[in-house]
């Protein structure tokens, strides 16, 4: 960990605690996993984990993900299948993060338009705590959780909510993914392709500027409109086309994906005057 951290590593009496967690989770899944050959893990991380165990579990999830065992977080069971689903058609480290934080207009206007030939309405943060591998980052730090801190400890030097690991996730083409069981018992999806754009975050946890091109569209009438959590899980690549296949080899129909403009989805009815 010291090792992997370098420069990054700010709060180093903590970095004992995770790595007897790593070690725990790896003699688990030796003991439990059976006659399996891969495993993926869905993780309890908050709100009593830190109280429990004294330390925030995120940097253990990125070194998890990045020696090929996903963890996704708030026990996000999908999200676990999905980002080794992604894992798998990439052949690199997947990520899980959220997809409901939009980019302040004003950092469009003076950082993204000047560099980007992009539309305000392709662009979301894609944001976690802190669960994204040093791989994908920037400039890694271990830090801590500043929303937990607030509530767990706000008189005092963080503690027990130590453990992210923070940066701006470098600039790359991605795929961002979601299997998912609907409350009526049957199996959906979704897949867009788009890009992490290089440019800074001006914000906390391991976050990026996302381009998926039609997102807004995307986001009501797939997003919103099917039921979909708020976590997705990323492939750094464009890995849309093997994705697309495993989903029809396994059975699963309800595929949905970013339509362009000239396709309108089945909800999605222009009132404009033909006039």
């Amino acid at each position: 960990m010291k090792a992997e951290l370098g420069a990054g590593n700010h709060m180093p009496a903590i970095l004992p605690k995770l790595a007897q967690y790593e070690l725990t989770l790896k003699d688990w899944m030796q003991d439990h996993k059976g006659d399996s050959q891969y495993v993926c893990f869905a993780n309890k991380c908050w709100p009593s984990f830190q109280t429990e165990f004294g330390f925030v579990p995120c940097y253990v999830h990125a070194r998890m993900a990045a020696q090929g065992i996903p963890v996704a977080c708030e026990v996000d069971i999908y999200g676990a299948v999905s980002m080794y689903m992604c894992y798998c058609a990439t052949l690199d480290v997947p990520a899980l993060l959220d997809l409901n934080n939009t980019v302040p207009h004003d950092m469009f206007a003076g950082e993204i338009r000047p560099r980007y030939a992009c539309e305000e309405s392709d662009l979301l943060m894609g944001f976690h705590c802190g669960n994204t591998a040093v791989c994908k980052l920037k400039k890694p730090e271990i830090k801590y959780h500043i929303l937990m801190k607030r509530t767990l400890e706000p008189e005092t030097e963080p503690n027990i909510t130590r453990g992210t690991l923070e940066g701006d996730i470098a600039g790359s083409d991605i795929t961002i993914f979601r299997l998912q069981a609907t409350a009526d018992n049957h199996l959906q999806s979704y897949l867009a392709q788009g890009r992490f754009l290089d440019v800074p975050s001006h914000t906390f946890g391991g976050v990026g500027v996302m381009e998926i091109p039609q997102m807004r569209r995307f986001y009501r009438h797939v997003l919103i409109e099917k039921r979909f959590p708020h976590h997705t899980a990323v492939g750094f690549a464009f890995a849309g086309e093997a994705l697309f296949a495993a989903l029809r080899y396994l059975g699963i129909r309800d595929i949905s994906y970013n339509h362009p403009k000239s396709l309108p989805y089945e909800t999605e009815i222009d009132f404009r005057s033909p006039f």
